[in-house]
């Protein structure tokens, strides 16, 4: 599924993609600024999800909601405010938004908000999971590999790795380069004074070559090009 979340608060986008990720990381995460970059993304990436910051510079996050209905139907919308506003409120539930969220966002409530879309509940990660899946949320910059993870936690690697799978539904190679993928997309849409290079070398990536060829098999544009759509 492909997820679109703008907000023209960095903190709070990057806060929305380490809740999400971690109970759905099949997904694909796609950041914005305002509703001029949002628009440029969805025309070129079909969202199934997107979760609108009200107030944005420029065009309103209930405009852009209206303009992504109107090229998608079926996409389902979610409204986050800071603002107890019972005529916003009023209007999205016209525009059909499915949730009306306000800030700080409580987890807990994400995370209600995300299983009603989705349609279903989570089974909980079991502690070693739990531990594993915190050391790559801290250290995600680092080299990680799961057999130190598996020390560190006193349990046998194979057995840490089979349970990472199924509980996670992917590798535990394959989250963490997602996980650094996400953080990546934040890092060029906030930080755009650092190059590619200082890009992957914050985010764990061994070179700027194979951080390039991941970020593109992923998202399906190259970094420097996802730069240039958050602009």
């Amino acid at each position: 599924m492909n997820v679109l979340l703008v907000d023209d608060e960095p903190f709070e986008l990057e806060q929305l993609g380490l809740f999400i990720k971690p109970l759905f990381p099949h997904w694909n995460l796609f950041t914005s600024v305002d509703g001029h970059q949002a628009l440029a993304l969805s025309a070129q990436i079909h969202f199934q999800l997107a979760f609108l910051d009200i107030r944005l510079p420029g065009k309103s996050g209930l405009e852009l909601a209206n303009e992504l209905k109107a090229k998608d139907p079926e996409v389902k919308i979610v409204i986050i405010t800071a603002y107890q506003d019972f005529q916003s409120a009023k209007e999205s539930i016209k525009l059909g938004v499915v949730d009306y969220l306000t800030k700080p966002i409580i987890e807990s409530e994400l995370r209600e908000s995300l299983f009603r879309i989705h349609g279903h509940t989570r089974e909980e990660y079991s502690s070693i999971v739990e531990l594993t899946l915190s050391a790559v949320r801290d250290r995600y910059a680092e080299k990680l590999a799961l057999n130190d993870i598996a020390q560190q936690i006193h349990v046998n690697p194979s057995y840490l790795s089979r349970r990472f799978s199924e509980q996670v539904k992917m590798s535990f190679s394959e989250y963490v380069l997602n996980y650094r993928i996400e953080k990546a997309k934040i890092l060029l849409v906030t930080n755009t004074d650092w190059n590619i290079f200082q890009i992957a070398e914050a985010t764990g990536f061994a070179s700027q070559h194979y951080f390039s060829t991941m970020f593109r098999k992923i998202t399906g544009l190259s970094p420097r090009a996802y730069r240039e759509m958050g602009k």
